[in-house]
């Protein structure tokens, strides 16, 4: 029995629109009509173009680059869904943006993560549907439920069948200690052994690789990762395990390709033989890069909606 709204509806900032559609494709339901346009002085305007009167909504948005603006068309769309009377609202966030402040690293900083929960919680939104977040605890920011889905099984399957002949030979590698236990258990879902990138952080957005703990001399080997920014650190990694462990070639994957900056450049110019990320932030073309391919998160979102809307339990996408 469905007890919180009459029908399901799901619209789309302009954040991800592509990966919207996809996700009503895989449900069978149209994309909602509504229109989110920029005022001449970037002010955020939105136009709700059918009834959700007591439906059970879900706003897909990604908190990506422009990040602020992003953000905006997410708070300004759940407060317009919440007035026009929604019977329950759940910000869809493939990626959720100002996860990597999550705490006080020097006097006097702010917890912007913490902030942007506020934020969302108080614009109206019932719940949170999101995947890999940079640290989980943000669960713990809100006081509305959060739905933290793994994009660690898809990539698992990618792998399997990629390296299905050579296992043994095949290791997977955290780039940094900070991301030990997201690669343990994703190597524990291939039965791979796991190595260690040890690296010291000079200043933001760059790192000194200093050791690798493990064995990965002559083996493939998987970085994994929940995201790429600048790709720095990726690129690091994967130059010393070549040069320093002895590692036969690179492999990398992660689920955010925020792309930053250089990105693109430092990856082409990279020993990293293939990166596989998830559409959890859309591609442009200006990113070209032959090394990278995208997996679509589409499916996994789909199904997560619908059991949040039939009230069944997501846990099997954990598995």
């Amino acid at each position: 029995m469905i007890s919180h709204g009459k029908d399901i509806k799901v619209f789309s900032g302009n954040a991800n629109k592509q990966l919207a559609v996809s996700i009503c494709r895989n449900i069978g339901i149209p994309l909602g009509d509504a229109n989110v346009v920029s005022f001449s002085d970037g002010e955020v305007s939105v136009s709700l173009y059918e009834t959700v009167r007591g439906s059970d909504v879900f706003i897909v948005q990604s908190t990506c680059q422009s990040v602020n603006d992003n953000l905006m068309e997410l708070l300004i769309m759940i407060d317009a869904c919440k007035r026009a009377s929604a019977g329950r609202i759940t910000a869809v966030m493939p990626y959720f943006g100002y996860a990597r402040q999550d705490r006080k690293a020097k006097a006097r900083d702010p917890i912007s993560a913490k902030l942007v929960a506020n934020l969302i919680t108080t614009a109206g939104a019932d719940r949170v549907l999101t995947m890999d977040l940079h640290a989980p605890q943000i669960q713990g920011f809100f006081d509305i439920p959060v739905d933290n889905i793994l994009g660690g099984p898809l990539f698992c399957d990618y792998f399997r069948k990629r390296f299905a002949d050579c296992i043994d030979d095949t290791m997977v590698v955290s780039p940094d200690v900070g991301s030990v236990a997201r690669a343990r258990n994703f190597a524990m879902r291939l039965g791979m052994n796991l190595a260690i990138v040890d690296k010291r952080r000079e200043k933001a957005n760059q790192s000194e690789v200093m050791n690798i703990i493990g064995k990965v001399r002559d083996k493939h080997v998987i970085l994994f990762d929940d995201m790429v920014d600048t790709a720095g650190s990726l690129c690091g990694a994967a130059k010393a395990l070549v040069e320093i462990g002895g590692a036969r070639d690179v492999y990398a994957c992660a689920s955010h390709g925020v792309l930053s900056g250089s990105a693109i450049e430092r990856i082409e110019a990279s020993h990293i033989k293939e990166l596989l990320l998830l559409d959890s932030i859309p591609y442009h073309s200006e990113q070209k890069c032959d090394k990278i391919q995208y997996l679509s998160v589409a499916s996994t979102f789909a199904e997560a909606i619908e059991r949040i809307y039939e009230e069944v339990s997501i846990s099997t996408l954990f598995k």
